[in-house]
This record gives C-alpha cells, structure tokens and sequence, in this order.
C-alpha cells in the first residue's frame, strides 16, 4: 500500500542515528529527527498493517518512519513545504498524509507516487488540519490564524463550506461526528459533522489561561462525548458536551513543580492524547515531562522522568501499544534558553499496559 517512496529530488533523508540525546525513560530513540522542533506528530491508521510514523516540524519539514516492532525506525522519505509544519494528519485509508503549513496552504503527500499536491488554502497560516470520514462523505477540515474553518473535498480548488469562527484557531480535534475547536480569547466550539457541519454548542473555556491543545474523548459504546483542553497555566479541563451531571466537568493541575519557596514553577501543557484502548490520557509538557492519567477515576498513573528540553508534540498508535512522544525547544523560557548544542529527538515507548485504568 505504502510503495517504495522515490529517492530522487533529496526526498529521502539520512539513516545515521542522531547524536544521543538524553533519555531518561531509556525509550527507543527515532532515527534521523527533524533539525528543529517537532510541531506535529501522527501515527498511520488501523488500515496499515504495518506502524509508520509522521513528524512535522518548525524545520518545513515533514517526514516520515517505518516503526517495527523491535522499535527499531527506518526513514521513509520527507518532504519540505513553504513554511514551519504546523499540523499533519492521515486520510482513513492510510494512502495520504495531509501537511498544514505557515505558507498559508494544506498540501496532499500521495504516499505510494511519494507526489505533493496541494489541496487547501487560506489567507493566513493554517494551524490545524484532520480527515473527516462521515457516513455520507469525506473532506479536510483546516483551521487558521485567518478566523476561518474550512472544508474541503480535496478534488477541487474551492472549500465545499467555509465557517467564520470569533478569533484565529489555536487547536482543533475531530472524531466524527464531533469536531471541536478552540479559538484566540479562550471560546470553544463543538460542532456536529453529520450530514454537514454545523455548530452544536459555543461556550467560554474554563480555564484561566490561553488554551493550547484539545482531544475528544470517547465514551464506554466508543462514541465520542468529550474533551480535554489544555492551556499555558499547567491545567486540564474535562468538558462533557452534554454532561449527565455539573460535576462530570473538572479541571486537574499538571506540569508544575514546587520551588524552594512556597511559590510552584507553571508550564505550559503542550499536548493531550488518549488511548485508543483504554481511554487512559497522556499530557505532554514545557517541563520536559509526560504523564499518564485516570480520567474516570481522577489519578495519575505515572509521571516520567525530567528531559533536558520541553515535550511539544504526542499520539498513540492505532492498537495502542506504542507511545511517541517529540523533545525540544518550544521558546517557552524565551530566546535566551535556546541551546543550538541541544537537538530535538522522537522516542517510542511500549506503554500499554502503563496505561491501563485503575481498578477500584
């Protein structure tokens, strides 16, 4: 399915193992990652037999593993686009990888013919791209820094719908048929995507703080019913759309730490991704820290070691059983933490049984 990409163009990348960054968790480091930090992070789809990584960076870059299951990468090809990689995503069939870029344009990698079109545009950068496969059509979904949401059948120039949002969109998550995005001045929109977009609820964030990631969350008959939002104060919300009781919702502190004084050090969560399995979550933050929560059961079930830099970017693979997590530089200290002696790097973790709920 996936085809032998062509090496002509410099479309292949190195197969040397990067300098060895510090690894704590003593996971299995990526082969060959991006030269700037890592801005997005998917694993193909449950279509794929076999496991293949995709990693957009702030480098224009876009690559792309083979992940075996020794945990052993092996570079398949890259791809570079007219700006910083913001978002990526899978088409369901695991034929295509979409690539939301600064350049203001979403393209389409057709994996086996490894060609680039571009299928999507907007007029300002585009922060967020998904595939959006309903029970009566399919279509890109991007969000941008230009207060527009977009639809797009990919095989024609002009977007089927387009949404004007309040402010610019800073994150977005789609399991149809839910959509929900968070804009600039702390609103979240949930939007119902059967038959055709529509808004279903607008509300006001319950955090504090500028929001910074969003991941829908499914309920016990896998359909989806929520959200978890994460912002730049080290908290998470879980919003029910439509919770049975007020007290379904709660926010939960994270990626913080106490200083010698009685005042604690705040960081940013940068990302949220719950498993495919056991609707267990992870948080990724500018502490340089993942941790494995209970949602259900509102625990922690454990918390990593300290990298030397900031996790920007997470997910799971389709069954699981892998974690990929990306280390660098995420300026969240400012231009004069910048390191350039410090690389960014990908690491895989077997984690499914780390993530499995607590039993009462």
């Amino acid at each position: 399915m996936f085809g032998t990409p062509s090496i002509g163009g410099g479309s292949t990348f190195g197969t040397t193992a990067s300098t060895t960054t510090p690894n704590p968790m003593k996971d299995f480091e990526v082969v060959s990652p991006p030269e700037d930090t890592v801005s997005a992070l998917e694993f193909s789809p449950s279509t794929l037999q076999q496991n293949f990584l995709i990693a957009g960076s702030w480098d224009s870059s876009v690559r792309c593993w083979e992940v075996e299951h020794t945990g052993k990468t092996v570079p398949k090809s890259m791809k570079t686009l007219g700006g910083p990689a913001l978002d990526v995503c899978w088409s369901d069939d695991g034929t295509k990888v979409f690539m939301a870029s600064c350049d203001k344009q979403v393209k389409c990698w057709d994996l086996a013919s490894d060609q680039v079109l571009q299928v999507a545009a907007h007029d300002a950068p585009v922060q967020t791209c998904h595939w959006v496969k309903g029970s009566s059509y399919t279509c890109l979904m991007t969000g941008s820094w230009d207060k527009t949401l977009k639809f797009w059948d990919t095989r024609s120039p002009n977007p089927m719908m387009v949404i004007n949002l309040p402010e610019r969109c800073y994150c977005a998550d789609v399991d149809y048929p839910m959509a929900v995005v968070g804009t600039a001045g702390r609103t979240l929109i949930v939007y119902s995507l059967d038959q055709k977009p529509s808004e279903f609820k607008r509300q006001e964030s319950p955090l504090k703080y500028q929001h910074r990631t969003i991941s829908i969350f499914k309920d016990k008959k896998k359909a989806p019913t929520g959200y978890a939002l994460g912002s730049i104060e080290g908290r998470v919300a879980i919003q029910y759309v439509n919770p049975v009781n007020p007290k379904d919702n709660f926010t939960f502190k994270c990626h913080r730490m106490t200083g010698t004084a009685s005042y604690q050090d705040i960081y940013a969560v940068n990302d949220i991704a719950f498993h495919p399995v056991h609707g267990t979550l992870v948080t990724v933050g500018s502490d340089g820290t993942f941790s494995f929560w209970d949602k259900d059961a509102r625990t922690k079930l454990k918390s990593s070691e300290m990298m030397d830099q900031s996790i920007t970017k997470c997910g799971f693979n389709s069954n699981g059983q892998i974690f990929a997590y990306a280390v660098g530089y995420d300026w969240s200290k400012g231009h004069e933490y910048f390191n350039p002696a410090k690389k960014p790097s990908i690491f895989l973790r077997p984690c499914y049984d780390e993530l499995k709920p607590r039993i009462n």
